[in-house]
């Protein structure tokens, strides 16, 4: 018990620069107090004093902000980063040197009994606001953006941002055909658990690179045209219905607000 409670003031040392010594963690750190309360919770769950351990967890929750059912598993060396908001459902389970932070959800998606939580294996990082939901794993040493809604399972080493949920670097390469400035802001980013540098959005991108193509086709084809013009005066090209602005400056306000960081 007292090497546990070591190692998760420990833990805030190593994850928190602000944190300065050892009276502060313990009198000043939510997720810490949540967190040693939840193992006596657990204990009590454990001990099928069902009643109690609810009520015991219900009291780190008016005290601390924090919602972790008594009947959830916790690795060694968790840490809650603010804590605020973060709800971590009954059946789910987090493994060793995990961290998360505030207003993060591991949440389900079923009211069947069971398994209806995630599993979040070694290493793994939730950005703020992060949903988990559902009974599925999110491999070892993975990230999660802020304000990404995971509804399904996350391999080891993948970075997963957006709504839903998409990968967008796995073992340090990136999935997604990036620009070269996303290319450049992803290698310079990686990973932000708050989300205030850009992250690329699949969806954008993908509406972007169809435009650039199309515009490219029209060129080819005015080139075209005026080639058979040459080789044939009677030849007479229909013109292409028109385009305006206005139709696309939703689509270039969004990229231009993401590459300005959103």
């Amino acid at each position: 018990m007292f090497r546990n409670l070591k190692e998760d003031i420990q833990s805030v040392f190593d994850r928190d620069p602000a944190a300065r010594n050892w009276f502060e963690v313990i009198l000043n750190y939510p997720g810490l107090h949540a967190i040693l309360i939840h193992r006596f919770s657990h204990k009590l769950w454990q001990w099928n004093l069902k009643t109690l351990a609810r009520w015991v967890s219900q009291l780190a929750r008016w005290f601390t902000g924090i919602e972790i059912h008594p009947g959830a598993k916790l690795g060694r060396r968790f840490f809650i980063d603010h804590g605020m908001g973060v709800v971590i459902g009954e059946t789910a389970e987090i493994g060793d040197d995990v961290t998360i932070y505030q207003g993060v959800t591991l949440g389900g998606t079923s009211w069947e009994k069971g398994k209806r939580h995630p599993t979040l294996e070694d290493g793994v990082i939730v950005g703020a606001g992060a949903k988990v939901l559902g009974p599925f794993t999110v491999g070892k040493n993975a990230r999660v953006g802020s304000n990404a809604v995971v509804t399904k399972a996350v391999p080891e080493n993948a970075t997963v941002v957006g709504i839903p949920g998409r990968i967008v670097k796995q073992q340090g390469e990136k999935i997604l055909p990036f620009s070269d400035q996303q290319k450049a802001m992803a290698d310079k980013v990686g990973f932000d658990a708050y989300g205030v540098s850009q992250m690329p959005d699949p969806t954008s991108h993908a509406i972007m690179a169809l435009l650039e193509h199309i515009h490219a086709q029209d060129q080819r084809m005015d080139v075209m045209c005026k080639a058979l013009k040459r080789i044939d005066a009677s030849y007479t090209s229909t013109a292409s219905p028109e385009l305006s602005d206005e139709d696309f400056a939703p689509i270039e306000d969004s990229d231009r607000s993401a590459n300005a960081g959103g």
